[in-house]
């Protein structure tokens, strides 16, 4: 039974060496020229002036979790769309119901002001 493991464990055991072997030879053979305008901290031109690990509000994880969320919803349009004419009726119809259900959610965060951004 564990002979049938050794190919993808060879197969891990050369990519891991591969990537090694190529991180390796990035760090020896590149460029390394720091000086104190390199290594100096970058904010848009300027000195940072606030620490690096400020809070950010939690809307704008809201903000970006709903966005995942209606744009994966939105990617099972595609495939749909392509098979419409194999799928007939039944298909439409319950494609009309996921987006029913697609538009309340969105109605529902759009009322209790999730996408709003002050």
């Amino acid at each position: 039974m564990l002979e049938n493991y050794i190919p993808i464990l060879m197969f891990i055991g050369i990519a891991l060496m591969i990537g090694v072997i190529a991180l390796g030879a990035g760090t020896l053979l590149g460029p390394n020229k720091p000086d104190a305008e390199k290594l100096s901290p970058y904010e848009c031109g300027f000195e940072a002036f606030e620490g690096t690990r400020m809070k950010f509000d939690v809307r704008y994880y809201l903000v970006a979790i709903l966005f995942i969320v209606f744009d994966l919803e939105i990617a099972f349009l595609f495939p749909w769309a392509v098979v419409l004419d194999e799928i007939g009726m039944f298909g439409f119809i319950a494609m009309s119901i996921f987006l029913l259900v697609l538009v309340v959610g969105f109605i529902y965060e759009w009322k209790r002001g999730a996408l709003e951004w002050e």
